[in-house]
């Protein structure tokens, strides 16, 4: 990745309010250009193939018969092995899927017709410090690496390096303490670093809130380091509102009395580094809760952080009513906070852009779920709902806000329908008079491509609401463990979450998978300028009542790899993808149209 993708000083973006060009009361800039819908016609701007257009079909799929396992998955294509993370029995899972074949795509796969075989069982704790589950993996080479945060809120976690990937025998290498909370582990294509997401999330009542940071362990002839480089924040502590005024967000309960203690959050608490993505000399970091990304030059060990901005849902269609139908409207006065999760690069004409999966996050912690009102009142809840006693949240209805006279937030709630939608009451205030003057919902219900100028180069809009909204009528926006249509839209809606990029023949795809609706959506982004819709697959059984546990099909992408043809067991490209809620594995082949 160039060095000066997205590095620019924080006071120009300040000025330029970059990436989606909106400051914080609510002015818009420019949106990216909107998908259009099905298949693309001739050969595009860029001279390529003009076949555009590939189908996907599931040819294998494994249960690891755990909901909430199969969250993370990795390829060795030495052995043919998919390993997987099981958080349920915190081990990692070896599926072989060597022995696949493509199917006809007119009739996949939707039986179990891969089997779990070995797995890596973790230590329970490291130099005396007490483990937690296991959060991601990551492989390059023979290792195996494994991020695990600590049992104890305050203390730092580890990444367990294994070897003997090859053989499919991993054995344990060594341990490298990293940061509070390492939730993503990845290594740089060349495998010469792991890069490890330290997320540094607060605990319940939000009394203990360790820094977020990013670790980098250097690997030397396949043996890491034993100990990693920390880069954290506290130079940005200084610069908060310069960060704001980029379009990041900071919600926390700063300045009120929790448990006897009153709580101060600098910006390197507040940061909560998500997802990795890297080039051997940048690496890219979602700060979801932030809406920011940080930029890391791997040569110099530097960091700057660029705000995402937010998106203008007027002219598109979102529906924000759980009413048990199809109910788009298109509203004045509402944003969306882009809150990626997933981030990943490619490149194109010798410039590098970057796609971000825009779930959305609200944060909310608990003093206990089991606490009587007068104890709740007496320890500084928030509030108080049948034993459960909230030490914080961000999040409210729209109905909730107080809106300013004549403001589009006043006649967006005049209108009504999006009353009950859930937003943020840290922004849309922006003279602090305690008057809001539009609204900010989670996410941004699509995929983004960003330039290394940090401008949007192309959005999904609202795409992922009106393709499945045709295809499944009010089955649309469902949630993840149970058919229940329409029980999503006051909330984040399809959330896209998963996310990555292969090639096929001459053209570059984007995988983008839906965390609550579930399938996978396909884009060509081969010109970025010329980003289009192929294909959208889900294999999920949407009749009503059926819940997870049932024949359902595969619930919750977690997690995307693409496999190329050279690479692929069947000699086609591949998918894999993790399934969170359902605890499966699915294996998609990748045929050309």
């Amino acid at each position: 990745m160039k060095a000066s993708m997205f590095k620019t000083s924080l006071l120009a973006l300040t000025v330029a309010g970059l990436l989606s060009g909106c400051s914080l009361d609510g002015d818009d800039g420019t949106d990216g250009a909107q998908g259009p819908q099905g298949e693309a016609g001739p050969v595009g701007a860029d001279g390529q193939d003009a076949t555009r257009g590939i189908e996907l079909a599931v040819i294998g799929r494994a249960s690891l018969e755990a909901e909430g396992a199969a969250e993370i998955v990795q390829y060795d294509v030495a052995s043919g092995m998919v390993y997987v993370t099981n958080s349920d029995s915190n081990t990692v899972a070896l599926v072989d899927i060597s022995d696949l074949s493509d199917a006809p795509l007119d009739s996949p796969i939707t039986d179990l017709n891969l089997t779990v075989g070995s797995e890596v069982t973790l230590p329970t704790e490291v130099d005396g410090v007490a483990l937690d589950g296991l959060t991601s993996i990551a492989l390059s080479g023979d290792l195996l690496a494994v991020a695990v945060p600590a049992d104890a809120k305050a203390d730092n976690g580890f990444v367990l390096f294994y070897t003997g990937v090859s053989a499919s025998a991993p054995t344990l290498l060594k341990a490298v303490e990293v940061g509070n909370l390492p939730d993503m582990v990845t290594f740089t294509p060349d495998g010469s670093k792991v890069l490890v997401a330290n997320e540094g999330e607060p605990g319940g009542d939000y009394t203990v809130d360790p820094e977020g940071s990013v670790a980098v362990i250097d690997v030397t002839d396949g043996v890491p380091a034993d100990e990693a480089t920390l880069l954290d924040f506290t130079d940005f502590n200084g610069q908060k509102a310069e960060l704001m005024a980029m379009g990041m967000h900071f919600p926390n309960p700063a300045g009120r009395t929790i448990n006897g203690v009153t709580i101060t959050t600098s910006v390197a608490q507040d940061l909560e580094p998500e997802y990795i993505t890297a080039s051997n000399e940048m690496a890219y970091v979602t700060l979801q809760e932030n809406n920011g990304v940080a930029v890391i030059d791997l040569n110099t060990m530097t960091m700057d952080i660029v705000g995402l901005g937010f998106k203008n849902w007027a002219g598109l269609n979102i529906d924000v009513q759980e009413d048990g139908e199809v109910s788009f409207g298109q509203y004045e006065g509402l944003y969306g906070v882009y809150m990626p999760d997933t981030i990943a690069m490619f490149s194109w004409k010798g410039a590098d852009f970057l796609l971000t999966a825009n779930e959305g996050d609200a944060r909310e912690y608990f003093i206990s779920e089991d606490m009587s009102e007068t104890d709740c009142t007496a320890a500084g809840g928030q509030d108080w709902d049948d034993r459960e006693c909230l030490a914080y949240t961000e999040e409210v209805k729209i109905k909730a806000l107080d809106a300013e006279p004549g403001s589009a937030l006043e006649m967006l709630q005049m209108n009504g329908e999006a009353d009950d939608l859930r937003v943020t009451n840290a922004l849309g205030d922006a003279d602090g008079n305690g008057l809001y003057d539009a609204a900010y919902s989670y996410g941004a219900r699509s995929f983004t491509i960003w330039d290394q100028n940090g401008l949007v180069v192309f959005d999904s809009g609202d795409d992922f609401e009106r393709i499945t909204a045709s295809l499944y009528g009010s089955a649309f926006n469902n949630g993840d463990d149970e058919n229940e249509g329409d029980s999503r839209s006051e909330n984040k809606g399809p959330e896209p979450e998963a996310l990555t990029v292969g090639q096929v023949g001459e053209r570059t795809y984007a995988f983008i998978g839906l965390e609550r609706m579930g399938g996978i959506f396909v884009y060509d982004i081969t010109n970025p300028y010329d980003a289009s819709f192929v294909e959208y697959i889900n294999n999920r059984d949407v009749t009503e009542g059926l819940v997870v546990g049932d024949a359902i099909g595969d619930l919750a992408p977690e997690s995307l790899l693409f496999v190329a043809a050279d690479e692929s067991p069947t000699g086609a490209p591949a998918l894999i993808v993790g399934n969170e809620v359902s605890g499966t594995v699915a294996v998609y082949s990748i045929t050309q149209k």
